[in-house]
């Protein structure tokens, strides 16, 4: 049998090795379902000995809930067959399953009571009604027993099969979920507002006539593409790293360096999003609670789309499957989950000799890793770009359709803004944060915050002069920062053990783009539970366990789990194994022109070489004469 390497992802028949490890251990009853099983990844020094040619442990992480137990997370040791650690969960509860919104769906349309708040709106037919179930937050509703699983629904009218139910939202109806019981605990009618007259429908035949005037684009590669692919490791260009796919925090990147002349550099062990929260900025009851972990409450990654050539990605595609465990324990494949290609991306660099008459430029390209997710009304694009000067960067593209709301004739409500006749769209927020574990030239690091200022009046006579100020971030007390584009903030990884040609330590910086925080007040739900998202930039010393902003609960969770309690140890930082995890997102201030599907917004962020290389390192990429491209 052959052994994979110790990052590959956990193949069916070892997902399925797991189940039977916990089941042996009796761990397994006949209500447990599964949330997700994953390769519990081996640590740094783990990986150390496997790159020295001794054997290490291939494991399995599982995550379960169970009806009368409660939720628990284990690992298994697929090698020795045995169960290495086992513990309950005993705050917050973890991420849900497929199965729950399925189970919760059936109990709210036989609900007698939800009926009739609908049949008081003189809607008849159940069939057709949408039920989207939602977590609860920090809301616990009234009735719910301590430890219960809790979901709300909310209902949405459709004429139709292909409707979209969002233009038509049953405006005062909130049932409680008790998934623990099977159970609807209660429902709330707020009043009757009356349904929005139009249709929110965007099908080709939905639309009216269509452009005639896009020819078709065509992207080639005669020679076939730059990439090699191995397993799940990838090379392009001078890059080298690892892809998968993980059940919560989606699309992750594993080891990547860079060859320098022949040298291999690392830059990144680990690269993932640890975390997302969407919270609502609406006062109405039908939204105030809203303040959705898409990561540790829905487990983004299940939800990952299928991706079609020509339609998610253009050119010559390599595809990587994503196989999970469902709620039974079963594995299962979502093809073609994760897409990879080239993109032409303009001028690299660039000058004309206006002395000499010669002119020389070179074409810049990148290579493109992505998934997309949808997460019920909502998608989401998680696209990584690798550049050929050595940039890294990370863009979420969100689009998909907005929450809606019925209001009455002539209602404009304050935090909810007009997005069609008699439909308003909740203001909201979606804040990322991603874990960022640099070992820029090996594993002790440290992190500066670079400012630029103006030089003080007596050294700056002209008062045109400004530096950079570079301050040290001694320890994890220091470590919550924010993004100032006032003063042109970014923050350096340095290796101070590694001099660049100019005698200064080897770096990349991380350089913040779109990066708005929580807007929501500090004493609030979101503010305690979603403590991540109160600042831009956290460090923390290195800690295999420490993988999730929020804690590895966060659903129904009271807040403090994850950043703060990881950085109450207040554990120095120079010259250290560091973790960076930064957050950024967007504030979405709905318009008529998202409506009735948003055209995709951008957020994310740029990582730079910044000292890491002695001079520009794209200077080796040829010109396109020779590659038969340029042409007068």
């Amino acid at each position: 049998m052959t052994v994979p390497h110790p990052l590959e992802p956990l193949s069916a028949e070892e997902i399925s090795r797991a189940v039977e490890i916990l089941k042996e251990a009796g761990k397994v009853g006949e209500r447990t379902r599964f949330c997700s099983i994953v390769l519990d990844e081996p640590t740094k020094k783990e990986l150390a000995s496997h790159e020295r040619g001794e054997s290490i442990p291939r494991r399995a992480r599982a995550v379960a809930y169970d009806p009368e137990a409660g939720g628990w997370i284990a690992v298994a040791d697929l090698s020795s067959q045995a169960l290495v650690s086992f513990r309950r969960v005993t705050e917050g509860q973890v991420h849900l399953s497929f199965l729950d919104f399925l189970e919760a769906i059936a109990l709210v349309r036989e609900n007698p009571e939800w009926r009739a708040a609908l049949r008081k709106r003189g809607i008849e037919n159940f069939e057709l009604v949408q039920i989207d179930p939602w977590v609860t937050g920090g809301f616990p509703p009234e009735g719910a027993e301590p430890g219960t699983r809790i979901l709300r629904a909310l209902s949405y009218v459709r004429t139709f099969r292909e409707d979209n139910g969002y233009a038509r939202p049953v405006e005062g109806v909130i049932a409680y979920v008790d998934l623990t019981r099977k159970r609807v605990i209660r429902v709330e009618d707020h009043g009757v507002v009356p349904l929005p007259p139009e249709p929110g429908n965007y099908r080709p035949e939905d639309v009216g006539k269509l452009r005639e005037d896009l020819a078709p684009l065509e992207i080639t590669q005669p020679a076939g593409p730059s990439f090699r692919v191995e397993g799940r490791e990838v090379r392009w260009q001078k890059w080298r790293f690892r892809v998968s796919l993980h059940p919560t925090q989606g699309l992750v990147l594993h080891t990547v360096t860079y060859d320098d002349g022949g040298r291999e550099r690392k830059i990144l062990h680990r690269a993932a999003l640890a975390e997302m929260v969407v919270p609502y900025g609406d006062t109405s009851p039908m939204h105030y609670w809203k303040s959705v972990f898409d990561a540790g409450e829905m487990g983004i990654g299940h939800l990952t789309n299928s991706l079609r050539l020509g339609c998610d990605c253009l050119g010559v595609i390599h595809y990587f499957d994503a196989t999970f465990a469902n709620f039974d324990g079963t594995p299962f494949t979502i093809p073609n989950a994760i897409c990879m290609h080239e993109e032409d991306f303009g001028i690299l660099w660039k000058h004309v000799d206006l002395h000499s008459g010669t002119t020389e430029v070179r074409r810049s390209r990148r290579l493109v890793v992505s998934s997309i997710h949808t997460v019920g009304n909502y998608e989401y694009g998680f696209f990584w770009y690798f550049y050929l000067d050595g940039t890294l960067e990370l863009q979420v593209k969100l689009t998909g359709i907005v929450q809606t709301s019925a209001v009455p004739e002539g209602v404009v409500p304050e935090c909810a803004p007009l997005v069609a006749p008699r439909l308003a769209a909740p203001n909201h927020q979606h804040l990322f944060n991603f874990r960022l574990d640099f070992d820029v030239d090996g594993e002790e690091n440290s992190v500066y915050e670079v400012d630029v200022e103006r030089l003080p009046d007596e050294r700056n006579p002209h008062g045109n002069a400004f530096s950079a100020r570079e301050t040290l971030l001694a320890s994890e007390a220091q470590a919550r920062r924010d993004v100032d584009p006032s003063r042109g903030r970014f923050w350096k990884i340095v290796n101070p053990n590694v001099r660049n040609r100019l005698g200064s330590p080897v770096a990349y910086r991380l350089f913040p783009l779109v990066a708005p925080r929580l807007f929501a007040r500090e004493d609030s739900s979101v503010a305690r539970r979603a403590a991540f998202a109160r600042h831009n930039l956290w460090v923390t010393a290195y800690d295999p366990e420490e993988l999730a902003a929020a804690g590895d609960s966060p659903n129904q969770h009271p807040g403090g789990a994850g950043l703060p309690a990881y950085q109450a140890r207040n554990r120095p930082l120079e010259n250290r194994d560091v973790v960076l995890w930064y957050t950024f997102g967007v504030t979405h201030i709905p318009r008529p022109e998202d409506w009735p599907v948003m055209p995709v917004e951008y957020t994310g962020f740029l990582l730079q070489p910044y000292g890491f290389f002695d001079r520009n390192p794209a200077l080796d990429v040829p010109p396109q004469e020779k590659l038969g491209r340029c042409h007068r």
